[in-house]
Order: structure tokens, then sequence, then C-alpha cells
């Protein structure tokens, strides 16, 4: 505005100059020659306010152009943070659900893997299913049957040979031949369990089983090493407490 301005005022003193060199020289020229000298004044007065208004006009739009492509460049900008913060939102959410993915994955795996148990002081590794089937065969014995327990322990010995569950396993089968009367196969049984885990805890208990069938199979003597076996290898134990007990109902 201020340039406007500045361009009229010195418009008009060209202008008032102009006209004051017309004046002075008047006496010079006759009326027609004043008169287009006058006319060419303000001709180029017109000319020089038409030209200089185009140029405030013109120098306006630009301005105003430059302030809509300013404006619309913010309006990108901001248009642009806004599919950022969606995107980064995005891309957030897919790490999670990536992230959550694996996690779950890997838990799954794990109930697949072999798992570090402890069996009655002694460390191994067993299936995710070793220890349901074998509460399993155990609940057939405890509810008395005999024969279905025997089967599951059986089978159990058979499919997990190398379980930290298989001694409990041999000795829970063992008891179950002996509750079928079979005392031959339920002392085979037995003897392997104490042969092949000479320190497990259910060791003195083994034997004492197999002192049993021994005497169910009329062999008194037997049956009696087998009972002082259990107390001078096993001495302060239930296993050899019981063995001597059953050692005095002994004629």
């Amino acid at each position: 505005m201020n340039a406007r301005v500045s361009t009229l005022l010195w418009l008009a003193a060209v202008s008032g100059g102009l006209l004051a060199a017309s004046s002075a020289h008047a006496g010079v020229f006759d009326d027609d020659e004043a008169r287009k000298a006058v006319i060419q004044l303000r001709d180029q007065f017109n000319g020089f306010q038409a030209t200089a208004s185009q140029r405030i006009d013109q120098n306006s739009r630009q301005q105003l152009d430059m302030q809509n492509q300013l404006e619309g460049l913010r309006q990108e900008v901001a248009r642009l943070r806004g599919q950022n913060e969606v995107l980064q939102n995005t891309v957030d959410t897919l790490q999670k659900q990536q992230k959550d993915y694996y996690a779950d994955l890997d838990a799954r795996l794990k109930k697949f893997e072999p798992q570090q148990v402890t069996v009655d002081g002694k460390e191994g590794l067993a299936q995710p299913t070793e220890k349901p089937e074998y509460d399993a065969a155990l609940k057939q014995f405890q509810s008395g049957d005999f024969k279905g327990a025997g089967n599951a322990f059986s089978a159990f010995a058979k499919k997990y040979p190398q379980s930290p569950y298989l001694p409990l396993a041999q000795f829970w089968l063992g008891n179950s031949l002996y509750a079928q009367r079979d005392y031959k196969g339920s002392t085979f049984v037995l003897q392997n369990m104490v042969q092949q885990y000479p320190t497990h805890a259910k060791v003195p208990d083994a034997m004492i089983a197999i002192a049993n069938n021994q005497l169910e199979t009329g062999q008194k003597a037997q049956a009696r090493k087998t009972l002082e076996t259990v107390v001078s290898k096993y001495p302060g134990t239930e296993g050899a407490q019981a063995a001597s007990n059953r050692l005095k109902t002994l004629k």
C-alpha cells in the first residue's frame, strides 16, 4: 500500500513540474500548441498512472498467489503429518501383533517340548503327555481296576522307555500284577526295576513286594532272605522297618 501511494505522489510531482514548465513557456506557443502540450502531458500522466496501477495490481496478485501457495503447502504438510501418524500407529500395531503371535507360538511349542521335572528326587526330561498318562494309570490302580492299571502302566513303559516316571510305572505295574495273582510276572517286573534303578526311593518297597510274591509261591526261605536284605541295605528307612515287621510274622 505504501508503494502505491509513493508512486502516485511521484507521478503527481512529475505532472506538476511539467505543467509548470508549460506555463513558463506559454508565451512561446500558441493556443493549439499549448493544447497539444497539455493533452500530451495528460496522456503521459495517464499512461504513468495506468502503468503504476498495473504494477501495483500485479504485485498484489503475486503476493496473494504466494500466500495461497504457502497456505496450500501448510495444508499439505499437515495432511502428510496426519498420514505419517496413521502409518506409525499401523506399524506399532503390526509389531505388537507380531510379537504377541511369536510369544503365543513359542508357548504352544513349549507344550510339545520335553520339560525338566523332578520325580522322587531324580531330575529328568519328560514329554508333556507323560505325567497325565502316568497319573491316569495310577488312578485306575487306586480305584481297584488292577487289570486296566496294569495295561496302562505296561503301555506307558513301552511308550516312554527313557521317562523319569518309568521306575514308578514299573513299581505299580508289578503291584498290579501281584493284585491279579500273576506272581511270576510281578517278580520279573519288580526285579528289573530294582536292577535298573538301585538307588531309587521305591526300591525297598519293590523288594518287599518281591518277598510277598515269593511267599505266595511257597518260596519262604527266599522271601526271608529278601526281607533281611532290605533291613541290612536300607537301615533307618520306612522300607527297612516294614521288612523287619514282616520278618517277625514269618515262622
